[in-house]
């Protein structure tokens, strides 16, 4: 009997107050806390490189929704500057068409340069390097209007070509597409590997404390309040491992983001974080608590319903 009345006094403490004594170990001691906090930080970067993705690509399309590139080809170097400049002129009074810019050819040379692997004693300007026409558009660059601007320079540059600087990066946009799916599927593999640890762990819990729920279910414990106390303490576990999860993650994007940043390209500086991608970031861990207590009390309340 006194056994039975320490265990019952024990129980309405723990009953009471939330206090997850029916599971002696200590908070983390077990290895419950670091997965969780190895899942938590690899879901918060997976998921800052989606947003850092998307936003590069909003960046980009929203710099080339309105670019068209005309491209004067022609041998001789006086008569594509000639070509050039009326095309351009052509342009300028097209109502659709919001500015016009003739590439310079020092310009031209100094990009592709280093491609052509010339020196600076080389003349670059005998190669047959086509003459450039930057064009803003009032609107996007859809085929109509793409179609009208080579309407308008054809009898001036029989050679022009006329095309849409979105188009160009048409594959850059494909396979940002395909790493934002990448990194979809790995949150969602991420997830579901979490949900078995805490299963694993919750099962595992309950096998070690079977005689200890049963005596207590006779004292007159409900399914539920023994479940609260297993939740209560995967809480616990989940909060500090997913605050060290976030912790870890954070210290990784801020490393990655300055190892990309000196790369110094155009796409890559539209890659950044917002705030409001930092709220999603931070909201990560406490999904992770909620997920980790939800598995838990769901898997406490099934092996009870089977054991008891």
């Amino acid at each position: 009997m006194a056994l039975f009345s320490s265990l019952f006094q024990r129980w309405r403490g723990t009953a009471a107050t939330g206090d997850p004594r029916l599971l002696p170990e200590a908070q983390l001691s077990g290895p419950m806390p670091w997965v969780i906090a190895i899942m938590i930080a690899l879901t918060v970067v997976a998921a800052a490189s989606g947003l850092a993705l998307r936003n590069a690509a909003q960046t980009a399309s929203a710099d080339l929704e309105g670019g068209v590139t005309v491209q004067i080809v022609t041998a001789a170097p006086s008569e594509r500057l000639k070509q050039a400049a009326a095309v351009a002129a052509v342009l300028a009074k097209a109502p659709e068409v919001a500015d016009v810019r003739q590439v310079a050819q020092e310009e031209l040379n100094t990009l592709v340069e280093p491609w052509l692997g010339t020196r600076p004693g080389d003349d670059v300007e005998a190669l047959p390097i086509p003459a450039l026409i930057d064009v803003r558009l009032r609107g996007p660059a859809t085929p109509d209007r793409l179609a009208h601007l080579r309407a308008l320079t054809v009898p001036v540059a029989s050679s022009a070509r006329v095309d849409a600087q979105a188009g160009w990066l048409a594959p850059v946009f494909a396979a940002i597409g395909t790493l934002q799916w990448l990194a979809g599927g790995l949150i969602a593999l991420l997830a579901l590997a979490t949900i078995a640890a805490v299963l694993l762990a919750s099962r595992n819990a309950l096998g070690n404390h079977r005689e200890t729920i049963e005596i207590v279910h006779m004292l007159g414990g409900t399914d539920r309040q023994i479940a609260r106390v297993f939740q209560r303490s995967m809480a616990f576990d989940a909060a500090a491992g997913g605050l060290v999860g976030l912790l870890a993650g954070v210290v990784t994007i801020v490393a990655l983001s300055r190892q990309f940043a000196r790369l110094g390209s155009g796409m890559v500086a539209g890659a950044v974080l917002h705030w409001q991608d930092w709220i999603v970031i931070a909201a990560i861990p406490l999904a992770g608590v909620a997920l980790a207590v939800l598995t838990a009390r769901m898997t406490v309340l099934a092996a009870l319903r089977r054991m008891l």
